[in-house]
């Protein structure tokens, strides 16, 4: 079995829509790492995405722990036109194609940017990849909270617009199986 421990990186305090652009993470809250570094395996192999709030994360995590290079395939969905505006102006310039992208996520592309679809392949082909390359290891991938939920989709079966619902707040711990071809959590949105 490899179990991947998916961290949602440490909060942003941003109020607009976050995806490709490079914002750092508050890593302030040295009792929150501290819990969290706890509740993660030592040997556990660390790896994040290539974005900065990722990459510091995965930094802090990573003392006395393997670490692979960040992956660029592991980033948030990219936004497009929308990166770093706020919902509301969104939602006013681009009424439909918002409320389609949120309320029916699938194949629907921000200007400029991509889809849920295109964010879950490209995710799902870095997980697998790693899934391959440490068969039957701790993994712990410090990512962003769409490409979190795209995993978690993938494991329960649920639908884009169900996995949208759930909450993966900043510094959790969303833990995923694999063994034998099937995927299952085991845990999600878990704050030591």
């Amino acid at each position: 079995m490899t179990r991947l421990w998916w961290v949602r990186h440490g909060p942003t305090h941003e109020k607009a829509m976050t995806g490709w652009r490079d914002v750092p993470a508050d890593l302030s809250d040295t009792a929150a790492i501290a819990r969290l570094d706890a509740h993660l395996p030592r040997a556990a192999i660390v790896t994040s995405s290539d974005l900065l709030r990722a990459t510091a994360t995965a930094e802090v995590l990573a003392q006395g722990r393997s670490r692979l290079s960040p992956d660029s395939s592991l980033r948030e969905i990219h936004f497009g036109d929308w990166d770093g505006r706020h919902w509301s102006d969104i939602a006013t310039t681009d009424p439909d194609l918002s409320r389609l992208f949120w309320e029916q996520p699938g194949s629907h592309r921000a200007p400029n940017g991509e889809s849920w679809d295109d964010a879950a392949a490209r995710a799902s082909t870095a997980t697998d990849r790693l899934v391959a390359r440490h068969h039957g290891q701790d993994l712990i991938i410090v990512a962003h909270f769409g490409i979190i939920l795209t995993q978690l989709a993938r494991a329960t079966g649920q639908t884009p617009h169900q996995v949208l619902a759930q909450t993966i707040d900043p510094l959790s711990v969303t833990c995923l199986a694999h063994d034998a071809g099937q995927w299952q959590a085991l845990s999600i949105n878990h704050r030591p």
